[in-house]
């Protein structure tokens, strides 16, 4: 087919103002959508189109002329690198086809912290810049403005903006080579075993540890802010599992992945299990006021973590047995009672 024949014009508006049948990327419809093209849970999304990423679903869109809807209107509740990349196929299909699998990867280093092209992991250091009030050169008066305007904001910048930054990301630098650089340390540091991974396939869990000594850095998650001792995109690069327990020295996080909440579809992995249960284990064991807590598995990527204390009083082993065995046990459960498995 040509893609450049794609029946109607699209043109982006941000989600607040909208009125009119509209398509909605990556995000949650509203009352005006007429089609949702998003791997979020319970988007309803056709199942003919699904795949990982929303950016996946908009060019299995755009391949299927079809299922084509009539609004002329794209738009998405929230601002990060898989919706601006779906956005921006939609409003340019016959650009967007000659670049889909590094488009793809763009929308992958933002969303799952992974990527096959080094330039897609740059280009989405250069989007998380661009929305970073401390690193972006845009009108500092965006972020200011309430969270749906200041998202509307930047999609109406970065659009634009989006061609030459994928093509030309070298007139980008500055807003990339900060993280580049870290992310070639801590690849460095997994190659030579500085850091080190162990991986459980049959808990989905890999268990990193890193050097004590090993500060924590300014990284972007999404288009987030995280201090991470290992940037994300190393780590996930090199592991297959969504459960991920970080030990460094006495302190730990024990993580869901973000692919553990969205529809993944080329991969299954296990449901995720509410840690309640083995925070309050943990706070039992702990010392003065330290307190383990878990943020519930409705969250976009939750964690296991310790508050009131920078370091837990629970040797390593403890604390990585326990995990293991609360893990084990309670997918031995869920194997005999299969329907209380969660389903996106």
């Amino acid at each position: 087919m040509e893609y450049g024949s794609f029946e109607i014009k699209m043109q982006y508006v941000p989600y607040d103002e909208i009125n009119e049948p509209n398509v909605i990327v990556d995000g949650a419809a509203n009352a005006h959508t007429v089609l949702t093209l998003s791997h979020w849970p319970d988007s309803n999304t056709p199942n003919n189109l699904k795949d990982d990423l929303s950016a996946q679903i908009v060019f299995h869109y755009l391949d299927r002329p079809e299922l084509h809807v009539t609004a002329s209107i794209v738009s998405n509740n929230h601002f990060d690198q898989d919706g601006l990349i779906g956005i921006y196929c939609l409003l340019d299909p016959s650009a967007a086809q000659s670049q889909r699998a590094f488009l793809i990867d763009i929308a992958a280093a933002g969303d799952f912290a992974t990527y096959q092209f080094r330039e897609a992991a740059r280009v989405a250091f250069v989007l998380a810049a661009f929305a970073d009030p401390d690193l972006s050169s845009l009108d500092p008066t965006i972020f200011r403005e309430r969270y749906p305007t200041m998202a509307g904001r930047l999609y109406q910048e970065l659009l634009p903006r989006l061609p030459e930054i994928v093509n030309h990301t070298d007139r980008f630098r500055s807003y990339w080579e900060h993280e580049d650089a870290m992310l070639n340390e801590s690849e460095a540091m997994i190659r030579n075993g500085t850091i080190q991974i162990e991986e459980i396939p049959d808990l989905d869990l890999a268990v990193v540890t890193l050097p004590e000594s090993l500060p924590g850095r300014k990284a972007h998650r999404f288009t987030s802010i995280r201090n991470a001792a290992c940037h994300p995109m190393a780590l996930n690069n090199a592991i297959r599992s969504f459960r991920v327990l970080l030990m460094q020295g006495q302190s730990y996080e024990l993580q869901y992945r973000y692919e553990s909440w969205v529809q993944y579809i080329s991969r299954k992995p296990l449901p995720r299990i509410d840690l309640t249960p083995l925070a309050d284990e943990f706070s039992a064991m702990e010392q003065g006021s330290a307190r383990w807590t878990f943020h519930g598995v409705d969250q976009i990527t939750p964690a296991l973590t310790l508050s009131g204390s920078e370091q837990s009083c629970i040797p390593p082993e403890t604390f990585r047995s326990h995990v293991a065995e609360f893990l084990k046990a309670k997918r031995k459960r869920d194997s005999a009672q299969p329907g209380e498995m969660r389903v996106l």
